[in-house]
């Protein structure tokens, strides 16, 4: 095909391929569009575009044949990326640091090669005052922290016209800044990437009525319905409706926000309540993205405890430095050994060290798929003893599937599989996915026949069909609540429906009319997940559901968890969560659903399903996919790891220095020794702590 992509296969093995692509250079656009595009082609498992080389790396299965073909296929110009994807890729902020790590390299080996000693004292002397004047200000605001550390150490080398020494801390110093902030804002930008939106379709309003259209169709102006539970997709005015909507993923707040009409809404935050129709202001995209960006770096979420409790011990172990440096002066009358004391403080490698180890491990988790929302929940799970896991869509398969629609009236069972569907695909949940799907599957289309949708938390949904009041949900919501009854020519066929099968009951003016028997299967790995788990440090397993007792015991037994509950309501397991915690336990929530939203809220550390309720994903601390459940005996594995490094930094940390400055004061090791050994096991440390944390294990 003329202007299609050329290229030549570099290596390959069986399931992998690493080709270059045959241009001059490539640009970020460019790399990103060939990255997004390959790992849009069936087989591809992952990919990845380097623009200095121009070369692709490629994990696949299936047919190597037919993955070459579409490589041969690509054209930059025919693949539509979309914007977030090329605003926020980190190419280029990964070309800026690394630039400015190459550059700061390079000036130094130039500087030692070629300038001589004279004109090398100058500029050390120039780049020393940004230091010293950084301890000044410390110390004029009354805190004796390592800004006063570095600026006296480097001023008092300039002063003893030790140029060498005085530049080498300096070096060291901003390679440790460079490297810190690159990891700092690659993580954050990786974690804001993963929270930013990713709202396929939305509900909108033409001539009267609710039509599920791409987002990509929506334009300036159109109006869009949002329904409870949901993620508001676009900026907007309110133009109808009343509703709680939940801002935290902007703000912060937790508490949800009153809207109605003429009130403002932001894309990303949730209905938590009620239904909006909303008039378009803004499109999906980059805003988003740098709101989240900015609220994750002014946030403390990010810090666990012991991450804080080293950098205040880093702060308070300033002022001890600086007098053993004094003391020893006092004592030996030696410079030298005073010098040598000071040459070495615990700071800057605890300030360094920690903030890398937590970052980089929320980096590792989101390799593996999973978005880990602060540095603090890696804590919480590392210490956590009980798990309680939903049954629906967790230890279950996340696609329930409909085996059978039971009649209990005079219409036929794909009539009501068609008013169950029309309900159902308002509101995001797995057994709501299985009857809209089952519908699809038979080729049930249909208009939207209904008034306004109400869903009842944990419950079910209420609605109207020409003028006949419809309500699909639980037994206890259809039959308690609701008071709807079954015919008495039914109740045989009522006594004899299938034990094994979760239900959804359909009623139509207070009679039950269907019953849909939903199939949730094992997962496979379920049974595996929770001994694993167990292996992990977990001693307390515990299933939730609102299934009756016979599903209940007979899932819970082939699971292997340590206890159940069965029927049970959103607040039953927020309770039971609050328990836990008031004896003492650290509890983790995994769930998937709207009704699960204020049990994650509870725990210690909730982890929501990637494809469950949106709402579920927004409140949870962490996300995971939906078809591997061996995430999370990953992300417990990398927060046990993550605990040990940061406990084995901390002594590593704490041993060598002291080490170092006993042979400052014994006069073994020199100024310049000290501080070079000093600065180079900081930055040691700190590049250990990129590792990840698996290999640790």
């Amino acid at each position: 095909m003329r202007g299609s992509m050329k290229f030549i296969i570099k290596h390959e093995i069986k399931g992998r391929l690493r080709i270059h692509v045959i241009q001059k250079d490539m640009s970020f656009a460019q790399a990103d569009s060939l990255q997004y595009y390959i790992t849009t082609l069936p087989g591809v498992i992952s990919a990845k575009v380097y623009e200095r080389t121009a070369d692709a790396a490629i994990v696949y299965e299936g047919e190597r044949t037919e993955l070459l073909e579409a490589l041969q296929k690509f054209r930059y110009e025919e693949v539509e990326v979309p914007d977030i994807f090329l605003q926020n890729s980190g190419r280029e902020l990964n070309a800026e640091y690394w630039e400015k790590l190459v550059n700061r390299v390079v000036l130094r080996a130039g500087e030692k090669l070629f300038l001589p000693m004279s004109i090398r004292s100058v500029i050390t002397t120039v780049k020393a005052v940004p230091y010293v004047w950084a301890g000044l200000k410390s110390l004029w605001h009354k805190k004796i922290e390592v800004p006063v550390l570095d600026g006296t150490a480097v001023a008092v080398s300039v002063l003893r016209q030790d140029y060498n020494t005085a530049s080498s801390i300096m070096f060291l110093l901003g390679i440790g800044e460079i490297l810190e902030e690159w990891t700092h804002k690659k993580s954050v930008e990786d974690l804001a990437r993963s929270l930013s939106l990713q709202v396929e379709k939305a509900w909108l309003v033409r001539d009267g009525q609710e039509i599920l259209v791409p987002v990509g169709e929506i334009a300036q102006g159109d109006e869009v319905v949002v329904h409870m539970g949901n993620v508001i997709p676009f900026d907007g005015e309110v133009t109808k409706g009343d509703a709680m909507v939940n801002q935290a993923s902007l703000t912060g707040e937790s508490v949800p926000v009153h809207k109605t009409i003429e009130g403002y809404v932001y894309a990303g935050t949730v209905l938590e309540e009620g239904e909006l129709t909303i008039r378009v202001k803004m499109d999906t995209g980059s805003s988003k993205f740098e709101q989240i960006v900015s609220m994750i770096e002014e946030s403390e979420k990010l810090k666990s405890a012991l991450e804080s409790k080293a950098e205040h011990l880093a702060d308070r172990l300033v002022p001890y430095t600086l007098g053993g440096s004094a003391l020893t002066w006092l004592l030996t009358q030696n410079v030298t050994k005073a010098v040598a004391v000071l040459m070495v403080d615990y700071s800057c490698a605890l300030k360094l060290a920690m903030p890398i180890s937590v970052l980089s491990a929320i980096r590792e988790a989101s390799n593996h798929q999973v978005t880990v929302k602060g540095g603090k929940f890696l804590e919480s799970l590392a210490q956590a003893d009980t798990i309680v896991f939903d049954k629906t869509g967790t230890l279950t398969k996340a696609h329930p599937t409909v085996v059978d629609v039971i009649s209990f009236g005079e219409r036929q069972p794909d009539e009501l599989l068609r008013i169950a569907a029309c309900l159902e695909e308002h509101f995001p949940h797995s057994m709501a996915k299985a009857v809209v799907e089952a519908a699809q599957a038979k080729g049930l289309e249909h208009e939207e026949m209904h008034s306004q949708v109400e869903y009842v938390v944990a419950h079910g949904i209420v609605s109207s069909i020409n003028d006949k009041r419809v309500i699909i949900g639980s037994h206890h919501f259809v039959f308690e609540d609701e008071k709807c009854v079954v015919r008495n020519s039914m109740k045989e066929r009522y006594k004899a429906l299938p034990k094994e099968y979760s239900r959804l009951y359909l009623a139509i003016d207070n009679v039950l009319e269907a019953v849909l028997c939903i199939e949730d299967p094992v997962r496979e790995d379920a049974r595996e997940v929770v001994e694993a788990l167990r292996s992990l440090g977990i001693s307390n397993i515990v299933m939730m559901t609102g299934d009756s007792e016979h599903a209940a015991r007979r899932i819970a037994a082939e699971v292997g968890v340590d206890s159940y509950r069965s029927g049970v309501l959103p607040e039953d397991k927020a309770r039971f969560i609050e328990q836990q915690k008031a004896d003492g336990k650290t509890v983790v929530m995994i769930g998937d659903g709207i009704n699960d939203s204020p049990a994650l809220s509870a725990a210690d550390v909730g982890i929501a399903i990637s494809d469950g309720a949106q709402i579920a994903r927004e409140i949870a601390d962490i996300m995971v996919g939906a078809d591997d459940l061996y995430q999370i005996v990953t992300l417990k594995a990398i927060s046990n790891a993550l605990m040990k490094r940061i406990q084995k930094n901390y002594r590593l940390i704490v041993g060598f220095n002291t080490g170092l400055i006993l042979l400052g004061v014994a006069g073994v090791l020199a100024p310049t020794t000290s501080a070079l050994l000093h600065n180079s096991s900081t930055l040691l440390i700190s590049l250990k702590s990129m590792e990840n944390l698996l290999t640790d294990i």
